[in-house]
């Protein structure tokens, strides 16, 4: 058995850990009321502009072909940004965002440039493209793989100036044909207990076909659109308005998708540190427990030496 000395250090170690993890359980907290309320905020003019950028894609009559509506095929590369977190500490949320982009790559079967918002989305990546190029039996298309661009660090009141650089990055490597289409990985905020990783297609800008059964089930499904088959007229002209709107909502998915990827960080942080406190105190009552019955066997122990010498004393004496 351990001694008491042990014991106690072990204790004490223990409650240092629970003060730190209540301190992140704290701060986790606050941040997940900011991000919840700018995710939940700003979701249902997501969905509606997603709307009128489904009906404006699905207008042929009157309308100039965009290069954001561009379907190329076959197609050849796609472009795949994953958002994660900057930190751990927050359960499975990465593992899980990071496992769902690369199952679907896995499926898709194209050589994919990859862009990453979140440090440990970007290591985490990285060590996977450096195992695909290092395996003998993985797939041609999965040694095909490169980093393009990495974010980290976006601030927590995230808003349109702060995405601009990944939207620029996204519009160049799909303008500039490296890659024919681009998708999402990201994490949908439902509530404080479940967030879902989801896929979402991007660029360009129309229907998603899936290829396969199991494609289908990765990929998140295509909103019901209520405003379908609506007539848009423009003013001054169709081209004009599509150059600035379409940039614009397509922007607004992406600023959307990290607002709901942090959202859902925050609330696994907080779960995973709330867990870590309540481990950390069963662990320091059993230790308590564990050292009240050390220190009682250390006592008795010393009576019983005390008795054993009164009794050698008394014996002594005795002769």
């Amino acid at each position: 058995m351990p001694t008491t000395r042990e014991i106690k250090r072990r204790i004490v170690t223990v409650k240092n850990i629970t003060q730190v993890t209540r301190a992140l359980e704290a701060v986790a907290a606050s941040n997940v009321r900011k991000s919840q309320n700018a995710a939940l905020a700003s979701r249902p003019y997501a969905q509606h502009a997603y709307e009128v950028l489904v009906n404006l894609a699905a207008q042929e009559r009157g309308v100039p072909q965009h290069p954001l509506l561009e379907v190329r095929d076959p197609v050849e590369t796609i472009g795949m940004m994953v958002i994660a977190g900057d930190r751990g500490l927050a359960g499975a949320y990465n593992t899980n965002i990071i496992r769902r982009a690369l199952r679907f790559v896995e499926h898709y079967g194209r050589p994919v440039r990859w862009i990453t918002v979140g440090r440990r989305g970007g290591d985490l990546i990285r060590r996977w493209i450096a195992q695909m190029q290092d395996s003998e039996t993985a797939e041609p298309f999965l040694k095909q793989q490169e980093i393009v661009a990495e974010f980290s660090h976006l601030p927590a009141d995230l808003d349109s100036p702060d995405v601009k650089p990944i939207v620029r990055v996204l519009f160049d490597e799909f303008m500039t044909v490296p890659v024919d289409e681009v998708f999402i990985a990201y994490t949908h905020f439902i509530n404080t207990m479940t967030q879902q990783p989801r896929v979402l297609p991007l660029l360009p800008l129309r229907p998603f076909e899936a290829k396969s059964r199991t494609i289908a089930e990765l990929v998140e499904p295509d909103p019901e659109v209520e405003m379908r088959g609506r007539t848009y007229q423009y003013e001054p002209d169709a081209l004009a308005i599509l150059n600035e709107v379409i940039p614009a909502f397509i922007e607004l998915q992406i600023l959307q998708a990290i607002r709901e990827s942090l959202s859902s960080e925050h609330s696994a942080r907080m779960v995973a540190m709330r867990n870590a406190s309540e481990s950390a105190d069963a662990l320091s009552e059993a230790l308590q427990v564990e050292f009240n019955k050390a220190r009682q066997l250390a006592i008795t122990s010393e009576i019983l030496d005390i008795i054993g010498g009164v009794e050698a004393l008394s014996q002594k004496n005795k002769t």
